[in-house]
């Protein structure tokens, strides 16, 4: 199976996605808190994946688009959606379809750490946003991605790969780690500035449910969080 082919088991990572520690009661409460109010505002979902987060959003009063690369997720995401939201195939990797400033606000959930450069996603990000619009994202911390990765030097930029189990189907994931300070520099370059940086613990719940994941995810970095502005 070719790596990253969400495709392949769309349904079976919905399934987990929903449900899990690690997205359920860690990232996506903390990414959300972060974006704060969208009522009315225009919200593009970057890597939407099958709208789980999209759903939070609408259910707020934000005006929604999704984009995500896998066809498959996009349909459990129209279905999740109905005509709630608008979604498209798109590569974040290349030009995206819409206008300059056609949106105030991006999110763009656990997406980042799959590309080997930031400049030209990041510069999509800049141009779709209108004037004062904000970025909000996660992604893998790197004292997490350093760590599993057995690399050796923390300040290369670098990819890795790690195996997923998910229903049936076991999948091979490539993420690229690349160090704090280059995160900043790409962010800058493309002309943005840093409105707030978050290390969260997971939700209360994760104890009782998750107990093994709880102890992890409240005593060592896994995600990073950042809010950032278009200058």
């Amino acid at each position: 199976m070719p790596e990253n082919d969400y495709d392949a088991f769309a349904a079976a990572y919905d399934a987990d996605n929903e449900n899990n520690a690690w997205n359920a009661l860690y990232e996506r409460p903390a990414i959300l808190s972060m974006v704060g109010d969208v009522a009315d505002l225009r919200v593009l979902d970057a890597g939407c994946g099958s709208g789980v987060h999209a759903a939070a959003l609408v259910e707020r009063g934000a005006i929604l688009t999704g984009i995500d690369a896998s066809a498959e997720l996009l349909k459990l995401a129209r279905h999740r959606l109905q005509d709630r939201a608008r979604f498209a195939v798109a590569d974040l990797n290349e030009p995206l379809p819409f206008d300059n400033g056609a949106f105030d606000l991006i999110m763009a959930s656990l997406v980042m750490h799959y590309f080997p450069d930031w400049s030209h996603t990041l510069s999509e990000f800049a141009r779709l946003l209108a004037k004062g619009g904000r970025l909000v994202f996660s992604t893998h911390h790197p004292f997490m991605d350093h760590k599993l990765s057995g690399h050796h030097n923390y300040f290369e930029t670098y990819s890795f790969n790690e195996t997923w189990r998910r229903g049936a189907k076991t999948v091979t994931m490539r993420f690229w780690h690349r160090p704090l300070h280059a995160m900043f520099d790409a962010l800058i370059s493309a002309g943005f500035q840093l409105e707030a940086l978050s290390e969260p613990q997971p939700d209360e719940e994760a104890r009782s449910r998750f107990p093994e994941a709880h102890g992890l995810l409240s005593t060592e970095p896994r995600f990073l969080f950042l809010s950032v502005r278009k200058a």
